[in-house]
């Protein structure tokens, strides 16, 4: 017998449960990872989450790679133009000079960073009892894992990883194909430079690129 999760109150009460570990206003000391295709909606859950932290009363401090200058300098910005004021940064390391008063840190587009980021949010969730949110690709252009994110999901507690709609086919994507014909690993753009798809229109599309 099939069971959907529409029809289970199990599965409802346990999914309830996980919404309450995520909002918990007094989790501390942690890890999380929103992890993606473009256009998947990662940003947008970062925004969402740290805007409940702040209507919880809780002190946040977000960061962003300093290369990403898309739609603002000193805000990270959804596709849906839901914003969040940050502070963008180079290395990782500017993240540990937060006051010790923080306690949520929210981390964008976290694939531009380079290794040093794994131990900066381990120290940051161990030593000094952050809730830091993190979101990024996890896998690039080619559907390779992207810089230090396989890293990351590996140290969270807590990973979502949310989905785009491939418009080739309408099904769930998971991969960020290129249109333009750059072979440099990070080339920032919108949907005029890469388009959402799932794993069999992506593999498609790779082999008429070639």
């Amino acid at each position: 017998m099939i069971i959907f999760a529409s029809d289970n109150p199990s599965i409802h009460s346990r999914n309830k449960v996980k919404e309450m570990f995520l909002e918990n206003a007094n989790k501390s000391g942690c890890i999380e990872v929103i992890c993606g295709s473009m256009f998947s909606g990662k940003t947008e859950e970062l925004i969402r989450r740290l805007k409940r932290a702040q209507f919880a009363k809780q002190k946040i401090a977000t960061f962003k790679p300093s290369i990403d200058k898309r739609y603002s300098d000193l805000d990270v910005v959804s596709h849906d133009s839901h914003s969040i004021s940050c502070t963008p940064i180079k290395s990782p390391s500017r993240m540990l000079q937060i006051p010790d008063d923080i306690q949520v840190v929210g981390i964008d587009e976290a694939q531009f960073f380079d290794e040093s980021i794994i131990e900066v949010v381990q120290e940051l969730a161990n030593k000094r009892g952050v809730r830091v949110i993190i979101a990024g690709l996890d896998t690039d252009y080619l559907g390779k894992p992207f810089g230090p994110m396989p890293g990351l999901l590996a140290i969270a507690e807590d990973v979502q990883k949310v989905h785009a709609i491939c418009v080739r086919c309408g099904a769930l994507a998971n991969h960020s194909h290129r249109l333009s014909a750059s072979k440099k690993l990070v080339v920032l753009g919108e949907k005029d430079i890469y388009e959402p798809l799932c794993r069999q229109c992506y593999n498609k599309a790779l082999q008429e690129d070639e």
